[in-house]
């Protein structure tokens, strides 16, 4: 048995189709926008850190200090996997998918309405980004802290 829409609920779910994948591609550009910032934060944490590297510091402080370095440095290739392109994939909603199609496939897979498999696939795809920025942001938080923990160590 099939059932067809009315004109309005089929307007309305067009639109929301819409909406919904521009949603889902702004948050992708969110994401590369923050990860990018936070990446510029840590490197410079980094090369102050590189600065005093050759410094003779208290035991604890160099522990403290390390420690942080290794979180950043985590948070870093959080980060960079976050902004890393996704060229792979079968899932015939996006570009790297269209690349390897000829003209006439992809006016075939263009036949039909594709925005809710796109909707999908950015939807996976900005989680994965969001999760990854997340973790960075916490490492970064406990990079901070492990640093706060350094300095007192030098300033006992």
């Amino acid at each position: 048995m099939t059932t067809t829409l009315d004109p309005t609920a089929a307007s309305l779910i067009d639109k929301n189709l819409d909406t919904a994948c521009a949603a889902v591609i702004n948050e992708i550009g969110r994401t590369d926008g923050k990860s990018s910032l936070l990446l510029a934060f840590n490197g410079a944490v980094l090369a102050g850190l590189a600065s005093v590297a050759d410094k003779d510091l208290p035991s604890v402080t160099k522990v403290f200090g390390a420690l942080a370095v290794l979180a950043l440095g985590a948070a870093a290739v959080l980060l960079l996997l976050v902004v890393r392109p996704r060229l792979g994939g079968n899932d015939k909603a996006s570009f790297p998918y269209w690349a390897r199609l000829d003209e006439d496939e992809i006016r075939a897979c263009m036949a039909g309405d594709t925005r809710a498999a796109r909707i999908r696939v950015l939807s996976v795809l900005a989680v994965r980004k969001f999760t990854c920025l997340r973790r960075a942001v916490d490492l970064s938080l406990a990079a901070l802290a492990l640093l706060a923990l350094a300095a007192f160590g030098f300033a006992l």
